[in-house]
């Protein structure tokens, strides 16, 4: 983008080159003094890098011209030259032609190529009219071709594009089978966990009757204890009574 700006810079300081040239081409005296021309141009137009052919298109308005039609000029800025390419006659009749329809014209270009990248400007003049303004060209279309470095950036990104689809898809396919797994285990891991929780509250109610008979023993072997020694105390007081 900058070279297109710096492309249009450079041509509008030899616009009034231009049109003193096509006012030398052009020359000539009328009595319609009162003519005056517009001239309207897109600014850029891009064609793909497959495209071998371009309509490039201008429109023009006339006030107080003749109604003999206009002579149609196309001129190509390049870097550090312009050239006449059809004054009106087209330098290469092949690769380019001019098209007129009323107030619309058009530059077809054949065999298009990088090397067509360029400022093309459209000129509109009515030979029959000395006035200054019955000769007018446009503010210039910036051509610009894609060349094949564009055409591995598109592959590039439609690689690029393929994969993040990919990748996209493989994370909806895994967490669909996620929710499917989840959905299908989901009865059976509350079952068993139901049933380890079942098996956990029956270990500690065993838990509670084991304690609770070693506490049972342990008291039953003491009072057993406590009744075995009670009979020797009571003979051992009868001897020393006797005594």
């Amino acid at each position: 983008m900058s070279r297109e700006v710096e492309e249009m810079a450079s041509f509008n300081k030899l616009k009034d080159v231009l049109m003193l040239a096509l006012h030398w081409i052009l020359h000539g005296a009328g009595a319609a003094d009162t003519c005056q021309v517009t001239v309207t141009q897109p600014k850029f137009q891009e064609v793909d890098y497959s495209m071998h052919t371009v309509l490039l298109t201008c429109t023009f308005s006339a006030f107080g011209c003749s109604s003999s039609p206009p002579q149609v000029l196309w001129f190509r800025f390049l870097t550090k030259k312009h050239e006449d390419l059809c004054t009106p006659g087209c330098i290469d009749q092949q690769k380019y032609k001019v098209h007129l329809s009323e107030n619309e014209i058009s530059l077809q270009i054949s065999n298009l190529t990088v090397d067509d990248n360029a400022v093309y400007i459209c000129g509109v003049a009515f030979s029959d009219s000395s006035s200054p303004h019955s000769k007018q060209t446009g503010d210039g279309t910036v051509l610009t071709k894609a060349g094949v470095e564009k055409q591995h950036s598109n592959r590039r990104l439609g690689f690029i594009f393929m994969i993040i689809t990919s990748s996209l898809l493989f994370l909806y396919s895994a967490t669909v089978f996620t929710f499917f797994l989840v959905y299908k285990l989901k009865p059976k891991l509350l079952k068993k966990s139901k049933n380890e929780d079942q098996r956990t509250e029956n270990c500690k109610i065993t838990s509670g009757r084991k304690i609770f008979q070693a506490i049972a023993q342990e008291l039953q072997k003491q009072r057993y204890t406590e009744h075995c020694q009670q009979p020797e105390d009571l003979e051992d007081d009868t001897v020393y009574q006797n005594r």
